[in-house]
């Protein structure tokens, strides 16, 4: 035979579940997507692994970081190594949070365009190698 439980034992029980079920769970926190922490990791990539790594691809060319913009768009410029004022080869910007990125100028045309797409996209993503 089974004890019984009393309805002064149960009742507790019953309302303690329903509140457990009632309770939404919290989602894990998410990486910062918006458009600045996403220049900023998107720069520190591009300064490591085309600039300051000495890469042959870019050796003619110098970084111009524009993360500070009142625009909503931080982007980055690479421009000519020896004429900075001029127009830059390559705009990579993002805005917006999710960060929608856009990178556009005559290096994408180019044969290091594929590279220089594929690293942004890494490095937007958390990626931190090279």
């Amino acid at each position: 035979m089974r004890p019984r439980l009393s309805a002064r034992l149960l009742l507790p029980l019953v309302a303690a579940a329903a509140l457990t079920a009632c309770q939404t769970k919290t989602p894990p926190p998410k990486a910062n997507g918006g458009a600045l922490p996403t220049m900023e990791r998107v720069a520190l990539g591009a300064n490591s692994c085309w600039f300051k790594s000495g890469d042959p691809a870019f050796k003619a060319y110098r970084l111009a970081p524009e993360l500070n913009s009142f625009s909503g768009r931080p982007r980055i410029l690479v421009v000519h190594r020896n004429s900075p004022e001029s127009r830059p080869l390559l705009v990579v910007q993002a805005e917006g949070s999710p960060a929608k990125l856009d990178a556009f100028g005559p290096l994408m045309a180019e044969p290091v365009g594929a590279r220089i797409a594929t690293d942004v996209q890494r490095w937007a993503a958390g990626g931190k190698g090279c």
